[in-house]
């Protein structure tokens, strides 16, 4: 198969090409209706959801895809109390696009929705006589939505909320090497959701925290606020230059020296933007030290910390503060962001050390 060039989905485009692509289905006010999160022995580790009847249905609503789009495949999937996250792979170009797949699923699961509604249950154990028919799944959802609307009639069938009221989201992957991280991510949705619940203070966005006299939202551990002792993590484009022209000692110095203050107990500061200060990240993240890291967007609902900075957080090792509010549609960090962030960096540590020893 010859590969096309994957990207980003814009508004108003209709991806037609062969393909990778995570798509995002959720429920309106994120209502548990598709299942139940079990944590068995309280072990984050453990965790899984238990589907209700919605959300069997609606799995195999997802896994029919392949019976109205032959060239479509559903490689993985994971069911979480509110949301649906699936991978589709696109085996050949698409006559109509991945964005016309969406909408059809979209409006297959909206008649699943408002069958929810109707029940009155998201478990469907009502005595309602649509329900034999809901339970058999997508197979028979045009049946059901046809009983439905002869019963109630057209106006007030549509009248029913239809639980989803948004668009899958729809993420295109720019490489196949993303496909087995989008895989753990999907796989690990249960345990993260898990560890949110056992250690909601570490993962709740919190507003307006003071430093110096600019506030930050953040989450994760505000006690990190209260150390002994920090340090920024800046490595100069004058050091990075120096190395690329053979000098690389006092890089290779610096770099060190951020660690051996990580090791004293210094909490480590920084948006660790660079390829460099992402190298000392990692070895803060090895080696288990605290630090708190500075994000060029803010925090969206529902949000949590990706790979292994979630462990971090959930561990209580980490302080993401961001000076921004979220912005959707931001993709790319600028460089007066980088600026602005390192220099903030440079000021939490100058200001939280002074004011430790006027304390002392």
């Amino acid at each position: 198969m010859e590969r096309e060039h994957w990207q980003w989905q814009e508004l108003g485009t209709a991806w037609k090409g062969a393909g990778l692509y995570h798509i995002t289905l959720t429920v309106t006010d994120r209502q548990p209706l598709l299942g139940i999160l079990d944590i068995p022995d309280s072990n984050p580790a453990k965790a899984r959801v238990s589907r209700s009847a919605f959300g069997d249905a609606l799995v195999d609503c997802l896994m029919s895809i392949p019976v109205y789009h032959p060239e479509v495949r559903v490689l993985h999937f994971c069911l979480m109390p509110d949301h649906l996250h699936a991978v589709l792979y696109v085996q050949r170009r698409m006559e109509k696009g991945v964005g016309t797949l969406a909408r059809g699923f979209w409006q297959a699961a909206k008649k699943l929705g408002r069958a929810c509604t109707y029940s009155g249950s998201p478990s469907f154990i009502s005595p309602n006589p649509i329900r034999a028919e809901l339970k058999e799944g997508s197979a028979r959802l045009q049946n059901l939505s046809t009983a439905l609307r002869k019963q109630l009639g057209e106006e007030s069938y549509y009248s029913l909320r239809p639980v989803f009221d948004e668009m899958p989201f729809i993420r295109a992957m720019s490489r196949y090497s993303q496909l087995p991280n989008t895989i753990r991510y999907l796989d690990m949705n249960p345990q993260r959701l898990a560890t949110k619940r056992m250690k909601p203070g570490f993962f709740r966005v919190q507003k307006d925290i003071e430093i110096g006299g600019r506030r930050y939202d953040g989450v994760g551990n505000v006690a990190l606020l209260m150390a002994g002792a920090y340090a920024p993590v800046h490595v100069r484009h004058t050091l990075v230059e120096k190395a690329r022209y053979g000098d690389n000692q006092e890089l290779r110095d610096y770099k060190n020296g951020c660690v051996l203050k990580a090791r004293q107990a210094v909490v480590m500061v920084s948006p660790f933007i660079s390829p460099d200060e992402k190298q000392v990240l990692q070895v803060l993240l090895n080696e288990q030290h605290p630090f708190i890291l500075l994000a060029d967007n803010g925090f969206r609902d529902y949000y949590k910390p990706a790979d292994s900075l979630f462990d971090a957080c959930a561990a209580g090792r980490l302080l993401i503060l961001s000076p921004w509010p979220y912005d959707g549609q931001k993709r790319h960090i600028s460089r007066a962001d980088c600026v602005a962030l390192n220099a903030m960096a440079e000021e939490i540590c100058e200001r939280m050390n002074k004011e430790l020893a006027q304390s002392e």
